[in-house]
């Protein structure tokens, strides 16, 4: 079922990342779409804060992913995050193999920006987050649901 939320914040978008991750294991992808700025970086700060992964969580548009170690959760057993920027894959299917994500889907949850098109095949079922952002403003929508 979809949900969505308006988000006036910075803060109110990395509060649903958190609430989100509580849903989140290993093995669990998720695929966020939205323009520049639209708070997708933000929104999973927040989903790693929720997972208690280690080390600061920024864009990884230049190395394309991060991954970043499990530490304590409170409502869980510790997962590890991978993020990925597929912003500059412009859908190049063999540098998304080379990325080997399948794999690192066993083990971590895998938070994919700019994905949409482009791993879905990746998993069975995916967590799809569509964000997008007033003009002039910080307010910020989500709209996400399971696909399966």
């Amino acid at each position: 079922m979809e949900q969505r939320r308006v988000l006036p914040t910075v803060e109110d978008t990395e509060a649903l990342g958190r609430e989100l991750a509580a849903e989140l294991g290993a093995g669990d992808l998720v695929v966020l779409d939205g323009p520049l700025g639209a708070g997708k970086t933000a929104l999973t700060r927040g989903i790693a804060a929720g997972l208690g992964v280690r080390g600061r969580v920024s864009s990884p548009t230049f190395i394309i992913a991060r991954q970043h170690r499990a530490g304590e959760r409170a409502d869980g057993p510790a997962v590890p995050l991978v993020h990925v920027d597929a912003y500059r894959l412009g859908g190049d299917l063999d540098e998304l193999d080379a990325l080997d994500l399948d794999t690192d889907l066993h083990d971590a949850v895998v938070v994919v920006e700019w994905g949409l098109g482009v791993v879905e095949h990746l998993a069975d079922r995916h967590l799809r987050v569509r964000l997008s952002r007033e003009p002039e403003s910080d307010t910020r929508t989500a709209v996400w649901e399971w696909i399966e």
